[in-house]
């Protein structure tokens, strides 16, 4: 997104004390900066009051030709001394849409374009910038996207507050989900000393083995020669939920318990369900079973050796089959764009080259291909935090136990890593888990309820969070289409940090957080890999530390 097209989406503007001569020229290493440009923004974000003074800082990493622009938002009223980056979702690295809500905050914010456009399109598809030539991947712009552009992004952001409010920040924090939760990681991983907290919400941090499992996923249909239109899908989404609903004690049309769920989908074969969308009457087929089979277990070498986790029961497919056309639930799929150009761009190296053709016995062979060549850029999977713990930093982390698209289990596979070089990583990072709710957001379910704040809390005044509070607009035992207000929540919970799970007491109005405790209830967030034994984080696809072989998950 060019910063033009940024200032005019963002309203008018008036004249105060903020223009390029206002800011020293930053320095970062490895980079040259190409231009400061700044403007004064009233009611950034169509919220009144709302001031900022935008600044766009463009550089360049000499010798690479790249052009990165770095967008900040100074509030002109209410800053709070603290500086928050933005992270990014799918292929974009930064989220200028975030940033007035940090403002409104008090934050001074800073997102990135990682050199590459930012838009909804481009964040789906990498083709604009992955190649310099047919075959030639352009290393240097996966790199900024990978880690560098935050990083530069974070740098620079801090000399720019303190040229504006004459004092560097006190505190920093990074924001993001999905890629933006990688990002997060990351920057714990490489650069802790950039950030006091960060917020990584259902990190993406296994790259590698994530974006190859999203096309696997699309061959399931392809490979079967079937594509089960969007009420199927629903269907089993429904009956595996009616199956494991209660296994949590608790009647409330989520999955809470997703370790304990044993639904088998050949059972449904001939039965009827109801099309969400008509209300027409429709029969299970023998093929939607196999295919949600395969897609829970996630995908194997021909040999049957595990490469990677497949979806949670309860969790829906959008993954797998994305409409062309929204309102259309019939048969017009296309894969997951995301993955689809990652293997087109990134491991064909060749943007004709057709996903569709590929079949599922061929997987072992890309997800090989894809951590031997990107590991050393995009791995983000290091469970050595050590140096971040060192400098105080804390992480929190949460993701939906109905998450299309990162999957859980691969979130719980990093932190058991972390935790087995680290037994009081508890002091530092904690993982949460909701339930019936998608990726980053969606769903039924509670979601958390500023939990920046918390993050913040305990930076600043050292309050761990027992627990990250949580909400939800729809009331228990309710439907997608059932919220009375959806900007007001009606249903509350306290969710618990992993090991741990929040669970619902056996009496109380189950729309109360009181209503629930922790509990350690094991099973239910128990999965098994390689050979039916839980999984072992040092044989795990996506790590690339001197503990394993990669290779030995490709035999």
């Amino acid at each position: 997104m060019s910063a033009i097209l940024l200032l005019s989406l963002l309203g008018g503007a008036y004249a105060l004390n903020c223009t390029s001569q206002t800011f020293s020229t930053p320095v970062v290493e490895g980079a040259r900066i190409l231009s400061i440009a700044a403007q004064v923004i009233s009611s950034f974000g169509g919220t009144s009051g709302n001031d900022v003074c935008f600044v766009n800082v463009t550089l360049t990493h000499p010798g690479t030709n790249d052009g990165v622009n770095n967008y900040y938002t100074l509030p002109l009223n209410n800053y709070n001394d603290r500086f928050q980056g933005q992270g990014g979702a799918g292929w974009a690295a930064g989220n200028p849409f975030g940033l007035a809500t940090a403002n409104a905050e008090g934050y001074a914010a800073g997102t990135t374009d990682a050199g590459h456009e930012l838009s909804i399109a481009s964040a789906q598809d990498a083709s604009g910038w992955a190649l310099l030539s047919p075959g030639n991947v352009n290393q240097y712009l996966l790199l900024n996207f990978a880690r560098r552009s935050v990083h530069d992004m974070t740098v620079v952001g801090k000399q720019i507050t303190a040229s504006f409010y004459g004092k560097e920040p006190c505190w920093s924090y990074f924001n993001g989900c999905s890629n933006g939760g990688r990002q997060g990681l990351q920057s714990a991983q490489f650069y802790p000393d950039d950030y006091d907290g960060i917020l990584a919400g259902a990190p993406a941090v296994q790259w590698t083995s994530l974006v190859t499992f999203g096309a696997w996923s699309w061959s399931l249909l392809t490979d079967a020669n079937y594509y089960p239109d969007l009420c199927e899908f629903q269907g089993v989404v429904d009956a595996v939920t009616a199956a494991c609903d209660e296994l949590d004690g608790l009647k409330d049309n989520m999955i809470s318990a997703p370790g304990l769920c044993k639904f088998d989908p050949s059972t449904i074969v001939g039965k009827q369900y109801t099309c969400f969308s008509d209300g027409s009457k429709r029969t299970f087929s023998s093929q939607i079973a196999e295919i949600v089979k395969k897609a829970w277990a996630g995908p194997h070498t021909p040999q049957g050796q595990f490469l990677w986790w497949g979806l949670l029961q309860g969790a829906n497919f959008t993954g797998l089959y994305m409409n062309k056309n929204t309102g259309n639930v019939e048969n017009t799929p296309r894969p997951f764009q995301v993955s689809d150009s990652w293997i087109r761009a990134f491991i064909a190296k060749d943007l004709s080259f057709n996903t569709s053709t590929i079949k599922l016995d061929q997987y072992s062979d890309l997800f090989l291909k894809a951590h031997l060549e990107y590991d050393s850029t995009m791995a983000s999977a290091s469970p050595d935090l050590r140096a971040y713990k060192r400098r105080g930093g804390k992480i929190i982390s949460w993701q939906g136990l109905a998450d299309q698209l990162v999957n859980p289990q691969g979130t719980i596979t990093y932190y058991q890593g972390v935790q087995a070089r680290d037994h009081s990583v508890h002091d530092f990072y904690r993982l949460f888990f909701t339930p019936g709710v998608g990726h980053c957001q969606g769903g039924i379910g509670a979601q958390p309820i500023d939990p920046i704040a918390q993050l913040r809390d305990w930076v600043e005044n050292g309050t761990a969070p027992a627990t990250l509070k949580a909400g939800s607009a729809y009331p228990i035992n309710s439907t997608s289409s059932a919220a009375v207000n959806a900007t007001q929540n009606v249903r509350f919970l306290d969710l618990c940090p992993w090991p741990s799970v929040t669970k619902y007491n056996g009496k109380g109005d189950p729309n109360l957080a009181t209503s629930y405790s922790c509990a350690t209830e094991r099973g239910w967030l128990d999965f098994q890999g390689p050979n039916g034994r839980d999984y072992d984080y040092f044989t795990a696809p996506g790590w690339y530390g001197g503990d394993s072989n990669i290779t030995q998950n490709f035999a």
